[in-house]
């Protein structure tokens, strides 16, 4: 079944529908299973996202319903997280490199494995799948949970098919039809200043 809620962007000038069309949803299908080739085109995705200096700093950890490593993430989460998030098909964990090889900072590894997230969601969206990403959870719990040292969590994206919002509890079905909403363009440009200033 196809969610009816449609909160296509509205926009000055057109999208592609990737990007227009793409929205984090909190209502996931509990019976959908994202596919092995689904998760790896995801990947593939973030893989191959610009880096600073090809640093590639980005990690996840990929965690599916139904198994202890999925369990032990959604318990990192903050509790109003928890109750639309268990339903998604996938929890993914993303975490950087914050330190080289040489004991120095990255200093672009936050910006970096954003980037590498924002494709991971557009591929996502042509798979047909929608991503929530959550920075509501306990750092220091996800850090444990993760079996690595050398990474900082930055988000947890849950993975999964749109469901109906009215199979949420309140307040998040009211959010899920809400109307999207973006400042304009003309906010979001800065002055220059140029050196006659």
């Amino acid at each position: 079944m196809t969610p009816t809620v449609d909160k296509t962007a509205s926009t000055v000038v057109p999208l592609h529908p990737l990007l227009a069309d793409r929205w984090s949803s909190r209502a996931f299908d509990p019976d959908h299973e994202v596919t092995d080739e689904q998760l790896t085109a995801l990947l593939e995705a973030a893989r191959w996202a610009p880096s600073a200096s090809n640093t590639q700093p980005w990690r996840f950890a990929v965690t599916r319903r139904g198994t202890a490593e999925h369990a032990a993430v959604l318990e990192t989460l903050a509790g109003g997280n928890q109750v639309w998030a268990r339903a998604a098909s996938a929890l993914v964990v993303v975490a950087a490199r914050t330190t080289g090889a040489d004991g120095g900072a990255v200093p672009w590894a936050v910006y970096d494995a954003g980037q590498a997230v924002a494709h991971l969601s557009v591929q996502a969206q042509a798979e047909g799948l929608a991503v929530h990403q959550m920075g509501g959870f306990d750092r220091d719990r996800l850090t444990t949970v993760l079996a690595a040292a050398d990474v900082v969590p930055l988000v947890v994206a849950a993975v999964g098919l749109r469901d109906e919002p009215s199979r949420l509890a309140e307040p998040f079905a009211q959010r899920e039809t809400a109307a999207r909403v973006r400042l304009s363009v003309d906010e979001l440009l800065l002055p220059v200043r140029t050196a006659s200033a």
